[in-house]
């Protein structure tokens, strides 16, 4: 089968769960994901639910681990973060080669797209961007210990930590040879800066990340936990400010959105953050250096995975070549001006 999904077996594992799912299902891909592929389950009665599973094909140590979403996400539930409701994970063989998550369908808007964002007006445009800044302050007020989270992931220096992961990503994935993030990678080392706290990290938080309302442009889910882990909370922001391109940047970025009209700088999503939070963010820069070389290297990863495995493919295609070059134009100049 080409799905990655036996849906007559998962059928049967979710109608035995006591949710009140009513036989027959369907399942239908959603989202522009590229990682750990979605499905919504819908069934005779109308009723919704969200499936997650690994990517097809081969995959690289400790990526796309869905149970340990899963842990995420339940220890999320009642805290200020929105998140899914957690359901039900399963590892049964007999049901999937890989491991499973249900969750909760959470109805709302993804501004995964210009011609979404063209459909909002620029207040609401407006409002998305403050909530984003208040959604990754929530984050970063999580109580690690209260909430059973504080062993997530090693407490060491994050950037050190990022640094080594993904050039072995890097190094594991590669098909090409790229001197630009080779000259990153050295450039970032030389310049780390200390780290003074240990918090939550989403690890891949914008927009296509999260799921707004069409009334007022709250938040109500951050969904795509799988790079979640503990370190600086500033690479979230830096992560945000990769993800979050202008209309005047020289070098388009992938994601296209933020360029429309009343949604915020990336100066002013800055402030928002600092004033929420009442952090010292002069090292947001660093970060977002960081998160673009580490984007590059991950479309590079979604790339190769697409060219391994057809099946991996989303309905907005792949990364391409001049898509990756760009992001690491992009990358070099801003690590140009702040002097990195």
């Amino acid at each position: 089968m080409t799905t990655g999904v036996d849906f007559e077996a998962v059928s049967e594992w979710i109608g035995g769960l006591g949710i009140g799912a009513i036989a027959p299902l369907s399942f239908d891909r959603v989202g522009n994901g590229q990682s750990n592929l979605t499905y919504a389950v819908t069934d005779a009665g109308g009723s919704r639910w969200v499936l997650r599973r690994p990517p097809l094909g081969s995959l690289l140590a400790s990526a796309h681990d869905v149970v340990r979403e899963y842990r995420i996400l339940t220890a999320l539930q009642n805290t200020g973060v929105p998140v899914p409701k957690m359901i039900a994970v399963c590892e049964d063989l007999s049901v999937s080669e890989v491991p499973l998550v249900l969750m909760s369908f959470v109805d709302g808007v993804v501004i995964d797209s210009v011609s979404t964002a063209e459909k909002m007006t620029e207040r609401q445009r407006a409002a998305v961007g403050g909530a984003m800044a208040a959604a990754l302050a929530n984050i970063h007020r999580v109580d690690l210990d209260n909430v059973g989270l504080a062993d997530l992931a090693s407490h060491k220096p994050y950037a050190q930590r990022q640094l080594k992961r993904w050039t072995t990503q890097w190094q594991q994935s590669q098909s090409r040879e790229v001197p630009a993030i080779d000259a990153l990678t050295e450039r970032l080392a030389g310049n780390i800066p200390v780290q003074s706290e240990v918090r939550l990290v989403h690890g891949d938080f914008h927009l296509n990340n999260v799921i707004t309302s069409p009334s007022d442009g709250s938040i109500v889910a951050v969904v795509d936990w799988e790079l979640c882990t503990l370190g600086d909370p500033l690479a979230d922001l830096g992560g945000l400010l990769a993800y979050w391109p202008e209309a005047n940047d020289p070098v388009a970025g992938p994601f296209m959105a933020s360029t429309l009209p009343g949604f915020p700088t990336r100066a002013e999503l800055t402030a928002r953050y600092a004033a929420e939070t009442g952090r010292d963010v002069t090292d947001v820069g660093f970060w977002q250096v960081l998160a673009l070389w580490k984007l590059s290297i991950i479309a590079e990863g979604v790339m190769r995975r697409a060219e391994a495995d057809a099946r991996n493919r989303a309905d907005a295609g792949t990364p391409t070549t001049t898509l990756i070059d760009d992001i690491l134009t992009r990358a070099l100049s801003t690590a140009d001006e702040i002097g990195i």
